[in-house]
């Protein structure tokens, strides 16, 4: 496996907003040295950028895949690869 920095741009719906999903995808970020951020859509959706080693971000998007948080359940995850790398922290955007 190629652990070459990458990153993508994440948007999950479903049950997102208002059960703690942006605090814990905070939490796995930080334990899968993954930079970016995590922003609530008005949609009622949530969006996250991600960058990391391809192995901490396959693992980073199946966690979010399962919902991070036993509240929150993810319905649809669209994934796009995006040539930015965020190389500074990960927190949330307003």
């Amino acid at each position: 496996m190629n652990n070459k920095n990458q990153t993508v741009k994440m948007n999950a719906s479903g049950r997102v907003q208002g059960v703690g999903f942006r605090w814990a995808t905070i939490q796995i970020a930080q334990e899968l040295n993954i930079s970016g951020w995590v922003k609530n859509e008005r949609n009622g959706s949530v969006t996250i950028v991600a960058s990391g080693t391809n192995e901490n971000l396959e693992k980073f998007i199946s966690k979010i895949k399962n919902s991070p948080t036993p509240f929150a359940k993810v319905e649809n995850l669209h994934l796009n690869y995006i040539s930015k790398i965020v190389d500074k922290g990960f927190n949330v955007k307003y």
